[in-house]
C-alpha cells in the first residue's frame, strides 16, 4: 500500500481540569489517503473536533497536551514541530473549515483582507496581487459580484455565504488536505446541499483529500469513500462507506444507522426511530472495558474487563467489539 497522506497512530489528547484529566481523545488511529474523502462521525463530545484540531496543533497547551501517539503527515510526525514549522503547514498543506463561520471570521476586517492575508503569507505576493487572488477565490466559490463583495465585512454576508468565504480562505493555497469540521452546521438543507456540492467540486479541481466531520449520516453516505466512527474518545469502527451502511458491525454504529429516518420505508409502515439508551461515560474517569458497554444490549462480562482492540473483520473493515 502507498504511504497515506495523513496517518494518526494511537493519538491521545488530554486536558487538565480542576476535576482531573479529561481524556478527550484516547488512542485514536485514523488514516486518510491522497484524494479520498473520509467521514468522521459520532455524537457530540466523542472527540471528533479535538482530533481535527490536534492535526494542526490548534490545542491550547495548557490545559491540553499530547499524552501519546503520532500524527504523521506525508511520513513526518507533526507533534514534535514548533510553531514556526507548523505555520508552514497550516493553510498551505492542511486547511480547516470551522463549525461556525461567524465566530471564525474576524468582524473588524473585510473578507477580502482575511483571504488576502493567507495568500500573501504563504505565496509571498504583494498586497495588490493577494487581493486579486482573494477576488478570484470568491468568484471560484460562486459569490456574486466578488469585486465589490471583497470589501464587505462578515456581518454583511448570510450564513451560507460566510461558509463560502471560509471555504475560499481554506482553499486559497490549494492544500492537499481539507479538514471540514461540520461545515453545514446551522445552515438550512438547501444551503447545506450547495456547500457540500461546492466542496466536492473543489476537491475535484484541486485533487485534495477531505476529512469531513459531521453528525449527518446521510451526508456521509453521499460524499465519503470511508467512514470512521468515534465514541467516547476512541474509534469503534472503520470501514468503506458501502460496508458500513450495508453491514455495520459495532452495536453503536448499528444504533446510529437505525436512528436515520427512512423515506423509502415510510410508505410501507410507520416505524418509530430508535434511540440509543443511556448516556456517554465520563471522560474524566472512563470505564476499564468497552466504553459503550453500559448502553449495549449485547453486553457480556468480558466487555467490562478490557477495551477490545480494533480488529479487521473484512478487507478495510475494522471493529472494536468482542462480537
Amino acid at each position: 500500500m502507498a504511504e497515506p497522506l495523513l496517518d494518526i497512530r494511537g493519538l491521545k489528547t488530554w486536558f487538565k481540569t480542576d476535576d482531573g484529566m479529561v481524556r478527550a481523545v484516547d488512542g485514536v488511529d485514523l488514516r486518510i489517503d491522497r484524494g479520498e474523502t473520509v467521514g468522521v462521525v459520532g455524537e457530540s463530545g466523542c472527540g471528533k473536533t479535538v482530533t481535527a484540531r490536534s492535526v494542526l496543533k490548534l490545542i491550547d497547551m495548557p490545559p491540553g497536551r499530547f499524552e501519546a501517539g503520532e500524527i504523521r503527515w506525508q511520513g513526518r510526525d507533526l507533534i514534535p514541530l514548533d510553531e514556526a514549522e507548523m505555520n508552514k503547514i497550516r493553510a498551505r498543506e492542511i486547511a480547516i473549515i470551522f463549525q461556525e463561520p461567524m465566530t471564525s471570521l474576524n468582524p473588524v476586517y473585510t473578507v477580502g483582507d482575511q483571504i488576502a492575508e493567507v495568500i500573501a503569507l504563504h505565496q509571498k505576493l504583494s498586497t495588490k496581487q493577494a487581493m486579486a487572488g482573494a477576488v478570484e477565490m470568491l468568484k471560484l466559490v460562486n459569490i456574486p459580484n466578488p469585486e465589490r463583495r471583497v470589501t464587505d465585512y462578515p456581518h454583511q454576508f448570510s450564513g451560507g455565504m460566510r461558509q463560502r468565504v471560509m471555504i475560499a480562505m481554506a482553499l486559497s493555497c490549494q492544500p492537499k488536505l481539507l479538514i471540514a469540521d461540520e461545515p453545514t452546521t446551522a445552515l438550512d438543507v438547501t444551503i447545506q446541499a450547495q456547500i457540500l456540492e461546492l466542496m466536492h467540486e473543489m476537491k475535484d479541481r484541486f485533487g485534495m483529500a477531505i476529512m469531513l466531520i459531521t453528525h449527518a449520516m446521510g451526508v456521509v453516505a453521499e460524499t465519503c469513500q470511508r467512514v470512521t466512527v468515534m465514541y467516547a474518545g476512541k474509534v469503534v469502527e472503520e470501514a468503506p462507506v458501502e460496508a458500513l451502511f450495508g453491514d455495520p458491525r459495532h452495536p453503536y454504529t448499528q444504533g446510529l444507522i437505525r436512528s436515520i429516518p427512512r423515506v423509502d420505508r415510510g410508505a410501507e409502515k410507520k416505524q418509530r426511530l430508535e434511540a440509543i439508551p443511556g448516556t456517554v461515560p465520563s471522560l474524566l474517569n472512563p470505564p476499564q472495558g468497552c466504553r459503550f458497554a453500559s448502553r449495549c444490549k449485547y453486553v457480556m462480562d468480558v466487555c467490562t474487563q478490557a477495551m477490545p482492540p480494533l480488529k479487521e473483520v473484512a478487507p478495510g473493515h475494522r471493529v472494536a467489539c468482542v462480537l
